[in-house]
């Protein structure tokens, strides 16, 4: 092999070891934490993974919030060239929420395992979030915080408690505050897990259980009529139960649930929104599905309303995942919009 041909080589493979180097699971350390409720978690750590390179004057920063049962693993293949959040153009940084089983949660607390984890909301989350940028990484504006679902939610909180913090803000399939559907959906699942753990059933047990819940709701009927065949059906449901009862921590997934269902960007404003909307500086694009069964739409259509923030509707029947079966379209005006001086 010549020397330019090694050379070249080498350094290939240096770019793909800087890309996995930055992309493996890293902690900040933030100590014992406040909670709003005035409760602490003690010896608090926040997970969360870079992708991309921050440019010298640090302007560059994208924060990526996981959704509800997600970890940064999962938001990876969002990451990349062309895609939501572009790591040749910005640096991303995919940060673990509370609960998602990588930060701080009931089933990774050795101080305060399980039932001891105090509960917390998505302005918890969101603040932790803050510490991390400031405290451990030294980045005290971002360009950019994009979300989707739970993570949309967080985004709606970001753009509310710290409304200096970032340029920009893209929340899909998010809420800035529950319908009554959202509460009836959570609070259903709540109740399941409470009353199973009270009974002592097996977590694997709970978790098919609310398995069948999520499925039930995250896509619409006319989805699983076209889609699912009734003789494959006990087939693939028994898949999916097995695969989400092995994937999630009964505790963490309350947890999360506990904390959605407190969500509303306005409480601290007693429950005024067009007061909490005031507070926001940010160029907004939010995305909803119409026919979203998880997360109800309205809330974010008129918030967006309120902050003059620019809409796109989706009227797809994947339900909560229209974004992902319409990829390609939401891809690209997240692109359009990141573009925008």
């Amino acid at each position: 092999m010549t020397r330019s041909l090694l050379a070249l080589v080498l350094s290939i493979l240096l770019s793909f070891s800087g890309l996995f180097a930055q992309s493996v699971q890293q902690f900040a350390n933030i100590g014992n934490f406040k909670l709003e409720n005035g409760e602490a978690i003690k010896d608090c750590k926040i997970g969360y993974r870079t992708f991309g390179t921050l440019n010298r004057a640090k302007s560059n920063a994208m924060l990526f919030p996981t959704w509800f049962g997600g970890t940064s693993a999962n938001l990876a293949g969002l990451i990349g060239p062309g895609n939501m959040a572009d790591s040749t153009k910005y640096f991303v940084i995919a940060v673990d929420a509370l609960g998602d089983g990588v930060s701080s949660s009931p089933s990774n607390s050795r101080l305060q395992p399980n039932e001891q984890f105090p509960k917390f909301d998505i302005r918890d989350m969101v603040n932790t979030q803050h510490e991390m940028l400031t405290r451990v990484l030294h980045i005290n504006r971002l360009f950019c915080i994009i979300g989707g679902s739970m993570g949309g939610m967080q985004t709606f909180q970001w753009i509310v408690s710290y409304p200096g913090f970032m340029e920009k803000a893209i929340a899909w399939v998010g809420s800035p505050r529950l319908t009554s559907y959202d509460l009836l959906l959570w609070n259903t699942e709540l109740q399941v897990i409470n009353t199973d753990l009270k009974a002592h059933a097996p977590e694997n047990g709970i978790m098919k259980a609310i398995a069948d819940i999520t499925e039930l709701n995250i896509r619409t009927p006319e989805y699983y009529v076209v889609h699912m065949k009734p003789e494959d059906f006990y087939k693939d449901i028994g898949e999916y139960q097995k695969s989400f009862s092995k994937g999630f921590n009964v505790y963490d997934w309350r947890s999360q649930l506990e904390a959605m269902l407190a969500q509303n960007v306005a409480a601290p404003y007693h429950d005024d929104m067009e007061e909490a909307a005031s507070r926001v500086k940010a160029k907004v694009f939010e995305i909803v599905n119409l026919q979203d069964h998880m997360v109800n739409p309205n809330p974010a259509i008129q918030f967006a309303k309120l902050i003059h923030a620019r809409l796109l509707e989706l009227n797809s029947d994947c339900g909560h995942l229209g974004p992902s079966c319409q990829s390609e379209k939401v891809d690209k005006a997240i692109n359009n919009f990141l573009e925008i001086k």
